[in-house]
């Protein structure tokens, strides 16, 4: 299930996406136009912001006129990326994680482990799926 956190993220990143125009310069969204009409909370928007600034994701002009703005084209955006910036690994156990492993305590060996092998065809399965959908994908559904 997606956190509130990433669920959240991703209509701010679909809205800001759907506005994104590269030239001449990119266009800041204020944070006050992302909560109102997507209908998120402002406090919690803001810190999302900020970690997906973080994240290189987006960035960030202060002032009139300021607001967030994507980094790069949202065609380039992959959602693996985005799911990693937003809520951490994709894999659902620690011993599958490509990016974030780490040994399960309880399993004496991951060789022959069935769980383990069955949770790393759900990663390969779902991985393949987030890379290949890019942010402007989720801006044409």
């Amino acid at each position: 299930m997606l956190s509130k956190k990433t669920k959240y993220g991703l209509k701010a990143l679909i809205y800001i996406a759907k506005q994104y125009k590269s030239e001449p310069e990119p266009m800041p969204i204020p944070i006050s136009d992302i909560s109102d009409n997507e209908k998120l909370p402002r406090k919690f928007l803001e810190t999302i912001l900020l970690d997906l600034k973080k994240g290189g994701i987006l960035s960030s002009k202060k002032g009139k006129g300021g607001g967030y703005y994507l980094m790069k084209d949202p065609k380039t955006i992959t959602m693996d990326i985005l799911m990693r910036v937003l809520d951490g690994p994709i894999a659902m156990l620690p011993c599958v994680s490509l990016n974030f492993y780490e040994h399960c305590d309880d399993c004496p060996d991951e060789e022959v482990c069935t769980l383990n092998h069955f949770m790393v065809e759900v990663r390969d399965n779902t991985l393949k799926l987030l890379q290949e959908k890019t942010l402007h994908d989720l801006t044409l559904m």
